[in-house]
């Protein structure tokens, strides 16, 4: 998606679209025994208990949220009879339509939401929101919002009554309705609870740390988040952000001696080298940069390992709104230029979620908001583009609305390396599945016309 680049994996691998199957499957092999299994066999254990309703209805939402992740990247998948190896003998499991995915999506995330009653069970350990029940249900019309408008274009009638449904049983109002998970400043694998940021972990893992990419950075142009955001440190001082405390920066050296300059999306650090300067380090010694030293990268307080992983926001759903009013003259409690103004408004505010993160002043909020009115003609590309901005670091939903929306409108990096010349639209399917459940695979590579990462799922037009 074109926000980062530089390190050699993330080069190889994403950026210049090198086909890598033990990579773009894992997500289906790692989840249907894990994460699906379990919200599965959660829900159905809960299934009718009378002491355990709001529980069901949480673990509804939660198994609405798991399957969209993955429908979204592979298009027709297992669904109706996924998980059901332990319960109904069931290892072969069928292929269900995206388009009966969804539908079935609409209809538990409106029964789950109605079904959760603050007179129930209580839930008081759930990370999300400690067993607060108004809060579960904005969780879920939120939810819901995303995916209606998923089908903005391909059933363009189904998405505004599922937005209006949701708008009104009542989404995401300010930043303190965020859904996210919080995280310790530990990495180990065997006290999951304890566990680090996933992203922040895989970041830190690495001996060389990405970049910005161009396209990123020109999307924030004239933005506060640009400076805080967008930050340079000396590479070795060390290099992970998880040694934030050790780590120095030299970005106001390095923007006294001129502009930064991003990176390249599919390049790696070692190319497009940056003539070197000399600056004064903390101590006081003067030091002679590399080209490595000046390339930015994201600030560091981002990729800490207690950094919380955002799953919707209050950002996300006000931008939403201000797509959803502006490509459907939707009645959502405000103009899409209103919409659009506080959901960058509570996108600056958020930073500050992040340990030590950058904190964007009311000052600088007015400016940018008196700054960048929606501009006529050019609305969807405007709102859709800061959803680009507010998604950084979930890159499933990155890719989903990009997808959707088609902005910002990415330019394809190739090279002579690259499987494809074009940026792909899915994951395709993992060899287990072509060799263990085949038949239905098969049929679900028919609908799709091939199982190819160029062809588009059902909702991508």
């Amino acid at each position: 998606m074109q926000q980062f680049a530089g390190a050699f994996n993330m080069a190889d691998n994403g950026a210049i679209y090198r086909k890598t199957l033990s990579f773009m499957t894992r997500s289906f092999e790692f989840s249907y025994p894990n994460d699906i299994l379990n919200i599965v066999d959660a829900v159905e254990r809960t299934n009718g208990v009378a002491s355990k309703s709001n529980l069901n209805a949480m673990a509804r939402i939660m198994k609405v949220y798991t399957f969209a992740r993955l429908t979204d990247l592979y298009g027709d998948i297992p669904y109706s009879q996924a998980g059901k190896g332990y319960t109904a003998g069931i290892y072969r499991p069928k292929y269900d339509t995206q388009q009966a995915i969804y539908n079935d999506f609409f209809k538990e995330l409106a029964e789950a939401s109605a079904q959760l009653d603050p007179a129930k069970d209580r839930v008081p350990n759930e990370y999300f929101y400690k067993g607060n029940i108004p809060a579960w249900k904005k969780f879920a019309n939120s939810l819901r919002l995303r995916l209606a408008m998923r089908l903005c274009k391909r059933d363009p009638e189904k998405a505004k009554a599922e937005i209006q449904a949701a708008y009104l049983a009542g989404v995401f109002t300010s930043n303190a309705d965020i859904c996210k998970t919080t995280h310790e400043n530990v990495v180990n694998n065997y006290a999951p609870e304890f566990r680090a940021n996933g992203i922040s972990a895989a970041w830190n893992s690495k001996n060389e740390m990405g970049r910005v990419v161009n396209t990123f950075y020109n999307a924030l142009n004239n933005d506060p988040r640009q400076t805080y955001l967008i930050r340079c440190y000396r590479e070795f001082n060390p290099v992970a952000p998880t040694r934030y405390l050790e780590r120095e920066d030299i970005t106001a050296q390095i923007r006294a001696k001129g502009p930064l300059v991003p990176g390249l999306p599919g390049r790696t650090n070692s190319e497009d080298p940056i003539p070197v300067t000399t600056i004064t380090l903390a101590n006081g010694t003067s030091y002679t940069t590399r080209s490595i030293d000046m390339k930015p990268q994201l600030n560091h307080n981002l990729l800490r390992n207690d950094a919380p992983f955002l799953h919707i926001t209050y950002s996300e759903v006000e931008l939403l709104l201000a797509d959803a009013t502006q490509r459907f003259g939707l009645n959502l409690g405000g103009t899409a230029q209103e919409h659009y103004h506080r959901g960058v408004e509570a996108a600056m505010q958020h930073l500050s979620l992040y340990p030590s993160g950058p904190v964007v002043s009311a000052a600088e909020i007015s400016t940018w908001r008196t700054a960048n009115p929606l501009t006529a003609g050019r609305e969807l590309e405007q709102i859709n583009v800061q959803l680009y901005i507010t998604l950084l670091l979930n890159g499933n939903e990155t890719y989903a609305n990009w997808r959707r929306s088609g902005f910002p409108a990415l330019v394809p990096s190739p090279t002579s390396g690259s499987t494809s010349q074009t940026i792909p639209r899915r994951f395709e399917y993992p060899l287990v599945e072509k060799q263990q459940n085949t038949e239905n695979v098969n049929a679900a590579i028919t609908i799709l016309g091939g199982d190819d990462w160029t062809k588009r799922v059902w909702w991508d037009l």
